[in-house]
């Protein structure tokens, strides 16, 4: 005896959508490194959209009798694992994926904090009494 067809086209079916998440994801990397905002706000959605579909399939497929049964039995044992395989390195590649999108947001607020010291170095005005403000006083500075 084997697996249902239907069981192995649940299983296919979701082989499939792990292996189009694995490109996304790969995708998703090359335009993280090559800074592009606009390419990476139609990948995320794409992204977004895929994991909601595998969500549902995997909802489906765990109220299925028939898979719990050959799931049970032992006959999807092969999927099974190419999937949880697939999976795991998924959350892999994503995790990179996060460590680039940190190591950005790292190198923007570095960013940031320079444009508003070299900003303040030079907004530097004096009051009525001649002293200076602004410049260096936000840090404790006076002159």
């Amino acid at each position: 005896m084997s697996a249902s067809t239907q069981s192995k086209e649940l299983l296919a079916q979701q082989l499939s959508q792990l292996q189009e998440l694995k490109q996304v994801i790969t995708d998703e990397k090359l335009i993280l490194q090559q800074h592009q905002p606009d390419d990476l706000l139609q990948i995320s959605a794409k992204k977004n959209q895929l994991l909601m579909s595998i969500q549902n399939l995997d909802q489906q497929i765990g109220i299925n009798q028939v898979f719990a049964q050959d799931k049970a039995a032992g006959f999807l044992s092969l999927e099974l694992t190419e999937i949880e395989n697939l999976l795991t390195l998924c959350q892999q590649k994503n995790l990179v994926n996060g460590q680039i999108i940190a190591q950005s947001q790292l190198a923007v607020e570095r960013m940031k904090t320079s444009l508003l010291e070299s900003h303040n170095r030079i907004s530097v005005t004096y009051n009525s009494k001649g002293k200076k403000s602004g410049g260096l006083s936000s840090i404790g500075l006076k002159a």
